[in-house]
């Protein structure tokens, strides 16, 4: 059976606030764990009003904290702004306290220009995202050898478990890297669209599979996929919520022209451009949208694509009560396919 688990953005709704969508976030993740998810995973995003996390290892602890079985995880840490050894340090001791329970999820996305420049302003250069990653499992695992130029530090606290580690992709090379060095591999379908590029996905996930190494971190290769999902109860329900996500993924203004993610009357009501009309008919190519049954078939469909050893789904819909009657939908397809 596959597993399912599920990546959650932290979204702020209209007429919510940060710190009610972050306390939206731990409820979530206690629902997610009731119904036997494996994984509930948190994103980093930078610089956009309507998603309340921007450091995943921070709200992964309170996430940890307030569940007792459920794996929790970055989705992910962008390494290219980031020291590895300090990413190191943080899920090293996020598993001190929560041992066997810890999924580091990792890419190289680097936001926008802006967010760029803001994290790296201090930087002269950058490592090659390979070689951050060698890096990054090298302190994590405790391997760190005498040709290494650090070989003489380690990651504090020195622990005995080591977190779950996944390259987060949509690339070929990335799935290189990651069967390179024995870690999971987590394909993004919500950034593609088109048929060309999803043969790419399929073709990046046969290239890992085929060059994978084991490591301490994951004895053997483990693919999952992350789609966008829209459901409910009703086909009716479920499209009213992929209206509101058709808006959200506009992005207009480096996705900051929407302070709050937006509700179905508000996507229903926008006056969107001929050239709207166009990028949302293109973006629904992203996007499972339907009732538990027509959600069940597509997903179903994609895990046989990719021979999916699990599902990240990311039921991104407003409405705090939207997204739990989702994550019940959910949990029952995840018990048939």
């Amino acid at each position: 059976m596959v597993k399912i688990g599920v990546l959650d953005y932290a979204q702020i709704d209209e007429g919510k606030n940060a710190a009610q969508a972050l306390q939206e976030t731990v409820t979530l993740a206690r629902l997610a764990e009731s119904l036997g998810y494996e994984r509930f995973w948190v994103a980093e995003h930078h610089n956009v009003p309507a998603f309340a996390n921007s450091s995943p290892e921070v709200l992964m602890m309170r996430l940890a904290d307030a569940t007792g079985t459920i794996r929790i995880g970055s989705g992910g840490v962008m390494l290219p702004h980031y020291s590895p050894y300090k990413v190191a340090e943080n899920f090293r001791l996020l598993e001190a306290f929560h041992p066997n329970r810890i999924d580091l999820g990792f890419g190289n996305t680097i936001g926008t220009p802006l967010v760029n420049r803001t994290l790296n302003e201090n930087k002269e250069r950058k490592f090659p995202y390979e070689q951050s990653v060698t890096d990054l499992i090298h302190y994590l695992s405790g391997t760190v050898d005498e040709a290494h130029r650090f070989h003489n530090i380690t990651a504090n606290p020195a622990i005995g478990t080591v977190p779950q580690m996944w390259a987060l992709s949509t690339s070929i090379k990335s799935a290189e890297i990651a069967a390179g060095h024995g870690v999971g591999y987590t394909f993004g379908l919500f950034p593609f669209i088109g048929p060309e590029k999803l043969k790419a996905g399929m073709e990046a996930v046969n290239i890992y599979r085929d060059t994978f190494k084991t490591s301490r971190s994951m004895p053997k290769s483990k693919v999952s996929i992350a789609p966008f999902v829209a459901i409910a109860e009703t086909e009716e329900e479920a499209e009213a919520y992929g209206k509101a996500l058709d808006l959200w993924l506009l992005g207009k203004n480096n996705f900051s022209e929407l302070k709050t993610f937006p509700s179905v009357d508000t996507a229903l009501n926008y006056p969107y451009s001929e050239k709207d009309k166009a990028m949302i008919k293109a973006n629904r190519k992203r996007i499972i949208v339907g009732n538990k049954e027509s959600v069940q078939e597509a997903l179903s469909e994609l895990i046989a694509q990719f021979g999916a050893d699990e599902v990240l789904l990311i039921p991104l819909i407003p409405g705090l009560e939207a997204r739990k009657d989702a994550y019940r939908l959910l949990a029952d397809i995840g018990e048939r396919i």
